[in-house]
């Protein structure tokens, strides 16, 4: 089957695979799940990692400009060596496309296969607790900052004003509300993948 460089290859034959564009130049990012292991192409480079040798699977909920619903599997192997798979592809300089079931699909197999294989690799979902911590300490400090602006408004009167911060309050929660919920940080199990990490 012809393909192009930047679609979802999954067939849901033997060797399920998935590709992906993670940028306009360049080739695409090959997957496939082998009888051996992963196998991957990046770049001009290429390996297979069997699946006990899987150190860890991290998912994230990454959003981007171009694509408010874009999700992340960083892969990590013992010994050394990290690959992303992304569920979005670029498909022109305006375009990046999402590729939610192929992406799904591919990760919920790749999990189900280490599992068959005795995997002991840790299983994470959402932000490092670090990262996490810092983001809520800058979503109160900005939580603060706009409570005393929109009291201001009120106290002078300038309604206008105060629907504007009111306005743009929602809209930030919406946003940013969506990011912080699905990135909590937390462990999974091969058999109870997080929902809201996977398109």
């Amino acid at each position: 089957m012809q393909v192009s460089d930047a679609q979802d290859v999954s067939t849901g034959a033997a060797n399920p695979s998935y590709a992906y564009k993670a940028s306009l130049i360049g080739s695409a990012h090959r997957f496939e799940l082998t009888e051996q292991g992963l196998s991957w192409r990046i770049a001009g480079r290429a390996g297979v990692w069997r699946y006990d040798e899987i150190s860890a699977i991290r998912l994230s909920f990454r959003p981007v400009s171009m694509q408010q619903h874009r999700f992340r599997a960083d892969v990590s192997r013992t010994g050394g060596g990290r690959i992303s798979i992304l569920s979005t592809s670029w498909q022109s300089a305006a375009l990046m496309a999402p590729q939610d079931g192929g992406f799904r699909d591919f990760i919920v197999e790749l999990h189900a296969r280490m599992a068959r294989a005795g995997s002991r690799a840790e299983l994470i979902a959402g932000l490092g607790r670090t990262t996490y911590a810092a983001a809520l300490a800058v979503l109160a400090v900005l939580a603060v900052a706009m409570t005393g602006l929109l009291l201001r408004a009120l106290m002078i009167g300038e309604f206008a004003g105060a629907l504007f911060i009111i306005g743009f309050a929602a809209l930030f929660v919406w946003q940013i509300g969506g990011f912080v919920r699905r990135n909590r940080p937390r462990s999974y199990s091969f058999d109870n993948l997080p929902k809201s990490l996977l398109p």
